[in-house]
């Protein structure tokens, strides 16, 4: 469908006698904008989404059995950080209430990984053309991240809260327990052990069990 409607508008830019850059670049970005995956219609239900985006319950299984990272757990983080829109950002600060100002992070795509953290999972364990509004490699890199945080903190891979306030707070912040000073962050931590749980609950009924 899409492949048709970039076709028909080169067809109607040589008719008109406009085939140009211009015309060329409106058609691309047309073409690149409905290449971007949508987010889940239902994405509070596991199975749901399985179901519409067919390739992403084989990727996150692969994930879980690369790192040993449960597919409900990877699932609630990414569910928390991005609610699986692809292209999630932090949204701008505000300067003098009305210009649009910088974003408070880096934090990019549906892990949210920031800038630093996704080097550091390119150097230790993705491949060179990984991107952040992938789904197979953001759930990669959520797995990775989680299996790091099992191997220095010793949280267990099942364990969605902590992993998921080692995730936001970093590892080292977590070992400093600076979550302890953040009420909020500690109910969005269990927020997320609940979507987890409700998840895996989801997942035990799925036909592509």
């Amino acid at each position: 469908m899409v492949y048709s409607a970039v076709i028909d508008g080169l067809r109607r830019c040589y008719a008109v006698g406009v085939f140009m850059k211009n015309c060329l670049m409106l058609l691309l970005l047309i073409f690149l904008a409905s290449c971007t995956t949508l987010p889940p219609r239902n994405g509070d239900n596991l199975c749901a989404t399985f179901k519409e985006n067919e390739d992403w319950y084989e990727e996150a299984k692969e994930s879980s059995e690369k790192w040993g990272v449960p597919i409900n757990v990877q699932m609630a983080i990414m569910h928390q950080e991005s609610h699986f829109v692809a292209d999630a950002r932090p949204p701008r600060t505000w300067l003098l209430g009305f210009i649009p100002w910088f974003r408070p992070t880096s934090a990019y795509g549906y892990a949210q990984a920031l800038d630093g953290t996704w080097d550091l999972y390119l150097d230790d364990a993705g491949s060179w053309w990984a991107d952040r509004d992938d789904f197979s490699d953001a759930v990669d890199f959520i797995g990775w991240y989680s299996h790091i945080s099992h191997a220095k903190l010793g949280i267990s891979k099942s364990d969605a809260k902590n992993l998921y306030l080692a995730y936001h707070e970093g590892q080292g912040g977590y070992q400093r327990k600076t979550y302890l000073s953040k009420p909020s962050l500690k109910r969005v931590a269990d927020k997320v052990a609940n979507k987890a749980r409700e998840f895996q609950r989801q997942l035990s009924t799925c036909e592509i069990n």
